[in-house]
């Protein structure tokens, strides 16, 4: 079964770390893609979001494209629970 909440990352990405740590820091689990050198993900994730930049989040069915901690927050707001 394919996870419901993927995480597109980059190799040497400092947010997609950033982000990272922080889901790490609360918990909170999601399938981890790195599309450094692959290019099948990055297709999959630019077919998702209409753009090329990591972090791209894919929370069921739901994208946040190229963000930061600071737009992660709000956007995870009462998705938890």
């Amino acid at each position: 079964m394919k996870s419901e909440r993927i995480l597109y990352v980059k190799n040497g990405c400092p947010w997609c770390v950033e982000v990272e740590q922080y889901l790490k820091q609360h918990e909170i689990e999601v399938e981890r893609v790195v599309v450094s050198g692959n290019a099948l993900a990055m297709s999959e994730m630019v077919a998702l979001s209409g753009q090329s930049k990591a972090p791209t989040l894919d929370w069921e069915g739901e994208v946040l494209a190229d963000f930061g901690v600071d737009e992660l927050v709000p956007f995870l707001e009462g998705k938890m629970g």
